[in-house]
């Protein structure tokens, strides 16, 4: 007798290529505003090999990104010249607040990411284990992030909790448009 899958699928539900177009288009473009934030931290906060050693990691998943892209026949978001403003300036912005700041934004940043992660993971069920794969990996690494953050004084950046707020609603904002746009 054989399992049934993990994620059974639904009446109403996206079609499975759809879905995977959706999650690879918003991922791209979290990476992508991922590196930009890191790059606008990096430019006021030279040499911080803390942060330099993030921003690699956010490369590396980027570059995965841009190859599931083109295997998946996935387009990008059309708001990438948004993520690239943005990015940069989440990043300039919180950095010229000081280190801790910069730190605080990795972590509200990487608590709604990972938490999206996660969902994907479930979503994928063993539909696409590849793919499940290296979005785990993925999630793993920014859980990584934000556990440096925190250990890095993030608690301790001026008005925390407004700060991390803010950019927690502006990610999920950002993950709720690029999956469409």
């Amino acid at each position: 007798m054989t399992q049934p899958p993990s994620n059974p699928r639904l009446p109403g539900d996206m079609p499975l290529q759809q879905q995977l177009h959706s999650m690879i288009r918003v991922d791209h473009a979290g990476e992508y505003g991922a590196k930009r934030i890191y790059e606008g931290q990096l430019a006021i906060l030279k040499g911080d090999a803390t942060i330099a050693y993030m921003a690699q990691q956010e490369q590396a998943h980027l570059a995965q990104f841009d190859t599931l892209i083109n295997q998946y026949r996935a387009r990008p978001s059309a708001l990438m010249p948004l993520w690239h403003v943005a990015g940069f300036a989440l990043g300039a912005g919180t950095a010229l607040l000081g280190r801790r700041a910069a730190m605080a934004c990795t972590v509200a940043v990487e608590s709604v990411i990972s938490e999206h992660y996660t969902q994907q993971i479930e979503q994928l069920g063993d539909q696409e284990p590849q793919l499940a794969a290296t979005i785990t990996r993925f999630r793993d690494e920014e859980l990584e992030h934000h556990d440096t953050g925190l250990a890095h004084d993030a608690e301790q950046a001026p008005f925390y909790s407004l700060l991390s707020e803010a950019i927690k609603a502006g990610c999920r904002a950002s993950i709720w448009l690029a999956k469409r746009v």
